[in-house]
């Protein structure tokens, strides 16, 4: 059997970046030798294999062939007499059709370990233009190789140009683009993946709802940086300093969509975006089936962030009835920690106040613990039944809030 170390392992081990998992090609096998040997199959669309002791991934060597829209759209041919050329011409970039052998060989007919060493996201061939995902996956690579600095070759950019122009991104289906942005949110630059598609014009076919935000005008003084879209990516950035749960910077992300939606004639002001920015984010989780978790928090973190930003402003009962909103009452209030993090970045995600100091955060959190720590066993003993027992204690609450705000 020959097998070949090929992909991402090549590609991070050549860059000394962590290698993950091991992907390997087979040539000169067929599916029957492959199970003879032990190895069990999984791949659905093409054959694909476990080790029986590593549990590494061997698939046999293959060819493509386009034959209808969308990454979907293909043909697959898995023979032994494909060679090891005709199956690293199919994959995507030079920097990820390099091999090495059994013997430690490198195998490079595409130049990429020269595009490694160059920092150049380079396309294969022209075939490259026959599957949408991999504007996605080259856009999640600039989010994870950002700080190594690459860039994107120009005839590549303009190839991913041409295929927004040709329609190739219409034929995306949700859970694919759900899945490279989920994955991107635990990158390290994960605004480099936006700032990607909208250099390549895929931003407004992919993410309408973020692509909109550009060119929307915020107010000078509080605003340096003026545009909505500029402002929603330095907010991405500042949430992944803070925290590494996806949730967290996707709320960070999404929080000011309504100001898209806002009355042009009273631009820069956007009063009310906050109400206004629901039916769009609802679009967006809907659209591309996020989960559950991230919904919540992004609708949270939208719906609050002004009251968290001026929170020493509020009324005790206003506070107090923000942290019920956001679940602060609840066995688990873990959900107001992320909320926190995500204003934080909001408030820094401006130029030149990215390392302004955040005091609402701690405010609100203490504010939190106050009103979790009254004393409910009177009322709940007592004589009263039904809602009044909750009005009992939303009273009780906002006492010790209060008293909070008093003392802080």
């Amino acid at each position: 059997m020959q097998t070949f170390l090929v992909g991402g392992a090549v590609r991070d081990s050549l860059l000394n970046y962590p290698v993950i998992e091991k992907d390997w090609v087979v040539i000169g096998e067929t599916p029957e030798s492959m199970v003879a040997q032990g190895f069990r199959p999984v791949g659905k669309d093409f054959p694909v294999f476990l080790h029986p002791e590593t549990h590494d991934e061997y698939a046999l060597a293959r060819t493509e062939r386009k034959t209808a829209p969308g990454y979907k759209g293909f043909t697959v041919h898995a023979s032994p007499s494909v060679t090891l050329e005709e199956d690293l011409v199919r994959r995507d970039l030079t920097i990820n059709a390099i091999a090495i052998d059994q013997q430690g060989n490198i195998i490079d007919p595409f130049n990429g370990k020269e595009d490694l060493e160059n920092r150049l996201f380079r396309h294969v061939s022209p075939a490259f233009s026959e599957d949408p995902v991999r504007i996605l996956r080259i856009a999640r690579f600039s989010a994870r190789y950002a700080h190594l600095g690459f860039s994107i070759a120009d005839e590549t950019l303009q190839l991913m140009k041409q295929m927004v122009n040709d329609g190739e991104t219409d034929h995306l289906v949700a859970e694919r683009v759900w899945a490279e942005l989920f994955k991107v949110l635990s990158e390290r630059s994960p605004t480099a993946f936006f700032y990607t598609l909208k250099d390549c014009n895929a931003l407004k076919s992919i993410f309408p709802e973020i692509d909109q935000l550009f060119g929307v005008p915020q107010p000078e003084k509080h605003h340096p940086e003026i545009d909505t879209g500029i402002h929603s990516l330095l907010c991405l950035k500042q949430a992944s300093k803070l925290s590494v749960k996806p949730e967290i910077r996707l709320a960070a992300l999404l929080h000011d969509l309504g100001k898209a939606k806002t009355d042009k004639s009273k631009w820069p002001s956007h009063h009310g975006h906050e109400q206004l920015g629901f039916p769009v984010l609802e679009q967006f989780c809907k659209r591309l089936r996020v989960p559950k978790s991230f919904k919540i928090l992004a609708l949270q973190v939208m719906q609050h962030h002004t009251h968290c930003h001026r929170v020493s402003e509020l009324k005790a009962s206003t506070l107090t009835d923000m942290l019920g909103s956001l679940g602060a009452f609840k066995t688990s209030n873990s959900i107001v920690k992320d909320f926190v993090l995500a204003c934080e970045a909001d408030a820094r995600g401006r130029t030149g106040l990215e390392n302004t100091p955040y005091p609402q955060a701690s405010f609100v959190l203490q504010a939190a613990n106050a009103a979790c720590n009254i004393n409910t066993s009177d009322i709940l003993n007592g004589q009263l039944e039904g809602s009044k027992i909750g009005d009992a204690i939303r009273r009780l609450r906002i006492k010790a809030v209060a008293e909070f705000i008093k003392s802080a």
